[in-house]
Parts: structure tokens; sequence; C-alpha cells
């Protein structure tokens, strides 16, 4: 395996400061064998999390370099990206803020293009006070696929439960018209690419499901699914991937017929997400497929409603990390395998 594999360096994004990003992020290093696991790297400063720190009860010690050639392997590392000091005003929408969490994330990003750091972690941000005339992009997702090499793909994991999405950020009125038999196409094929690479699934199973309730029932409930779906999930499977559907949403999580797939695709957002974040528990993760770097997230936003309160769950952050971690080394084997496959002996007569 790739010696780097051994100690994988986790940079970190640190989100929006006046929401929970910071809490969870140092909540999820109190535990010390997180760093048997790999050396975190937090895009900040360490004064800003000494702060943070005093809001809630900790004992994470950190250890601030000023360059990313200073970090130390086995210790909390933050890169002090910025010197002045900066207001947190816990549960505040505020562009300031706005302004230090894309910085955070921008050169989080840059790292990770020149491989500085291994993967990326990106604490929540508030998709509001982002925008400005330099970062014009819907959140993080959309500026990695500007920046990285591949298709972005929005996937959500919680152990052996992955939802992907045929269309993401797209007003419900205008899902329809997205499901073309190109973007199916690609869609399907990169959710394959990375239950294969990444999740170390030798034939996956992919399920799709309907757009329309009961699948449009032969067309009364409207044609979607029969004219464009169909077809080309009928394409699809006889070129070799196993792909099986459209699937009439309702009953599909319910009745646990998820279990008999690797990975469920949705036509939409709220189709897929709402299952998945009720199945999921609090431990769900974003996980950004189809790029050639590995980018994951907790599943929640910045909660303001709690922020520095003290009462913010870490779990889905520690799973991010680890489900970063667990695709590094899968995409680590699976290149390793790719280029050195077993060699068969001729059986001699």
């Amino acid at each position: 395996m790739n010696k780097k594999a051994e100690n994988i360096i986790v940079g970190i994004s640190v989100g929006d400061l006046n929401g929970i990003g910071s809490e969870v992020i140092l909540k999820t290093f109190e535990d010390s064998r997180m760093l048997e696991l790999c050396t975190p790297v937090i895009f900040a400063n360490a004064k800003i999390l000494s702060f943070v720190k005093k809001s809630f009860t900790s004992t994470v010690q950190f250890h601030g370099v000023d360059k990313l050639d200073q970090i130390i392997p086995g210790k909390v590392n933050v890169y002090n990206l910025w010197k002045e000091g900066v207001d947190i005003n816990f549960g505040k929408n505020d562009e300031k803020i706005g302004e230090y969490a894309i910085k955070s994330f921008v050169a989080a990003t840059k790292a990770l293009k020149e491989d500085l750091i291994d993967v990326l972690v990106t604490a929540p941000i508030n998709k509001y006070n982002i925008q400005s005339d330099s970062f014009k992009f819907p959140g993080h997702t959309d500026y990695l696929a500007q920046e990285l090499e591949g298709n972005a793909l929005m996937m959500m994991v919680q152990d052996n439960l992955r939802v992907g999405l045929l269309t993401d950020h797209v007003p419900l009125n205008e899902v329809s018209s997205h499901l073309t038999e190109e973007l199916i196409v690609r869609k399907i094929e990169t959710i394959k690419k990375s239950l294969i690479q990444d999740f170390s699934i030798v034939k996956p199973k992919i399920a799709v499901l309907g757009l329309n309730p009961h699948c449009g029932d032969g067309g009364v409930i409207g044609k979607e699914d029969d004219l464009v779906l169909k077809p080309v999930l009928k394409k699809i499977f006889d070129s070799g991937t196993l792909v099986f559907g459209p699937f009439s949403a309702d009953g599909f999580f319910g009745s646990g017929q998820y279990e008999k797939y690797d990975a469920v695709v949705a036509t939409y957002h709220d189709q897929g997400l709402i299952p998945f974040k009720t199945l999921s528990f609090g431990k769900g993760v974003n996980y950004t497929a189809g790029l050639n770097r590995v980018r994951t997230s907790p599943d929640h936003g910045t909660g303001y409603d709690i922020a520095g309160k003290d009462m913010a769950d870490f779990n889905s952050f520690k799973e991010a990390v680890y489900l970063a971690i667990d695709i590094f080394r899968s995409r680590n084997q699976y290149e390793e395998i790719s280029q050195k496959p077993l060699k068969i002996k001729e059986k001699q007569i």
C-alpha cells in the first residue's frame, strides 16, 4: 500500500466560525485514538480555536504552524492561515465570518490539489454569507467541481446505506427537464466507479427511484418514468452495469428494499435525503464522489441555534473523518491492484 496511507493527513476547513463547526472539530479530536489514524490540519487560526475551546469543557491540545511543511504527525495541527483577530458571535449570520470560512476552504482545497494534505473534511458553511465577487458558488461541491478533476456527485453515506442523487440543488419544478439520458448515464457511471474504487465493491448493485408517485402508474401520474428512466436504465443494464428500477419511492425505504443494494439513486434532493437522514441517526456523511481527490463533510448545517452552548453532537463530523480515511485507503489499494494485476501461471503439462 502507498506509504502515505499509513499516516493520512486530514485537512479540515473550519466552516462558519459563528456556528458549531469548530466545536465539533475539536470534540472529534478529544479522543487521542483519532491521532493513531490520521494527522489533522485545521485551516484557521490557533488563537481563535483557543477562544472556541473555552466555550465548552475541552482537554484537546493543538499545535499551531505557520507553514504546511511544519506539520507534526500524530498531533492536532492548526495552520495559521491568518494572523488578525476575528470577532466571533455564536449564532449570528455575519458576512465577515463568511469571508473567513471561504478563506479556509479555498486554502484547504489548494493544499489538497498540491498533495500537501491527503483528504479534505469540510465543516458547515452558511451559503448566504459566503457569496462575494471572488466566490460565486452555491457551496462547497460546485467549487470543488471546478477546481478538481472528474464529475462531482453528492453521495450520502452511513455504513452500508449510500444514497446518490441524479439532481441535487434544483427546484422541484425543474427536475424532470434535467433528467436527460446523458445525465442519467453519467451519474450512474460515476456512482458505479465510486463503489468499486472507493468502497471496494467488485460488482455493485444500484437501485434507482422513480420520479413520479408509483413510477407514474403507467403514465396516469406522469410519463417520465416510462419514457425516460426505464429505457435508459435498460440500456445501462444491457451494457453490463447492475442497475435496477425505477422503484416506487414511497415504500422503498420503509420495506427495507434498500438493504439489497450497494447504492440507491434518487431523482431529486428531498426524495433521497429525507429517508437518508431519518435512517442515519445523526451519523450520516456527505461525500463528494466522482472527483480525483477525497472530500467529505458532516450531514448537518451551521447549527446557529446551539452554537457556543456545548450542545453540538460531533458524531457526524467524526464519521466524515473516518470515511475520508477509509476511501483514501481503498483508492490506494485499488490503484495498486490495477497497476499490478495478479499474474496467473499457466498450468504446465
